[in-house]
């Protein structure tokens, strides 16, 4: 039973997979000359299938979420201008390059265009739309509401008693963070920033996750989200500082003042430098993630557009293991990325609001209760 099970989930998830990369096939191939495509020259350059572009309308954002081929949820595009006011209309109207209200999409990029068509570079308006990725923001936040509520209603009717339900499931994992992140971090004072630690990690897990399902938006892969993130942290960690902390960054114990001109610099680059790597960290690796996968998938296409049907079937099966696998490994690098970026988070703020005898002997809340 358990054998059969384990074969209808691998052949399920290859279906899923494999219909991802069907979808952008179609679509270039609907974009191509009809035919098949001949090897060598500009028309292997024209081939019906590429890659790089597919890869790249995966992972950037759109003013449409296509969950499938033909299956498109048009998200409205929100406008303002001096001269106009406020414009909304659905972004159905840029699909295809056309031009509407003299707006055009251009790169996936909107602009005003003059009557000509042509770009009117001195024209000036704010772009207020729903792109994919802020209607997956959305979605996310809807969905940590909803989690989240039905958790605090099992703790207010468990009081007492053994969790159940959705409580039972998330209550080890938010027990984790708690035990295992914030306490040894961030010591005593864990307890004020314990919450924003919670939402983090929820936060960035439930939007990794979402972005492995086929047709999902890719969040986590945004650098513009992951910096709001960074900065968040950032801000937290400035306003939170003890004087002992900045005392640290502008005169380090310890240091000879002869060294002073050159460690305060360091200490002070060091600042950014934290929010900067937690930025670049959590965006790389859910990219890469993205970009692994739907390049093993793309070698389907690349073997029949190079040695016709029987060559793409033949190495089909081995494309879908590895790509299987790596569909595993990026489960577990969700949580992980989770776990880091939240980590992170917790011993920066702890560096910031430690005593300063805890940072001068490494005396943290645990060691504080041992003794």
């Amino acid at each position: 039973m358990m054998h059969s099970s384990i074969k209808r989930f691998l052949v399920v998830t290859a279906l899923i997979l494999s219909s991802l990369v069907g979808v952008q096939a179609q679509e270039h191939h609907q974009e191509g000359e009809p035919g098949v495509p001949q090897l060598g020259g500009e028309a292997a350059a024209k081939g019906k299938f590429n890659v790089g572009e597919m890869i790249m309308h995966h992972i950037k954002d759109d003013y449409g979420w296509e969950f499938a081929h033909g299956v498109t949820l048009h998200l409205p595009v929100i406008l303002y201008s001096a001269d106009r006011g406020l414009e909304m209309f659905s972004s159905s109207h840029l699909a295809h390059g056309e031009v509407h209200n003299g707006y055009k999409n251009v790169h996936g990029k909107i602009h005003r265009v003059n009557e000509a068509g042509v770009v009117d570079e001195e024209a000036k308006f704010y772009n207020f739309s729903i792109t994919k990725n802020v209607a997956s923001l959305f979605l996310s936040a809807a969905i940590m509401l909803l989690v989240f509520t039905a958790v605090s209603r099992g703790y207010a009717k468990n009081k007492g008693r053994a969790p159940s339900g959705i409580q039972s499931l998330l209550e080890p994992i938010i027990l984790f963070v708690r035990d295992e992140v914030a306490k040894p971090s961030i010591g005593p004072r864990y307890t004020k920033f314990l919450p924003y630690l919670l939402t983090l990690f929820f936060f960035i897990l439930i939007n990794n996750l979402l972005g492995l399902l086929p047709g999902s938006a890719n969040l986590t892969g945004n650098i513009t989200v992951t910096l709001v993130l960074a900065v968040i942290t950032f801000l937290i960690v400035t306003f939170s500082g003890n004087k002992h902390y900045w005392m640290h960054i502008f005169k380090p114990t310890g240091v000879p003042v002869a060294l002073l001109p050159i460690m305060v610099p360091v200490e002070i680059v060091g600042v950014f430098m934290k929010p900067l790597s937690l930025m670049i960290r959590l965006f790389a690796n859910i990219t890469a993630g993205h970009i692994i996968i739907l390049s093993l998938l793309g070698l389907i296409f690349m073997a029949n557009n190079l040695g016709g049907m029987m060559t793409s079937v033949a190495i089909s099966p081995v494309v879908l293991a590895f790509t299987l696998f790596l569909n595993l490994i990026e489960i577990l690098v969700a949580f992980l990325q989770a776990f880091i970026f939240t980590l992170l988070t917790a011993m920066y703020i702890g560096s910031a609001v430690e005593d300063h005898h805890e940072a001068d002997h490494g005396i943290g809340y645990e060691g504080a209760e041992a003794h």
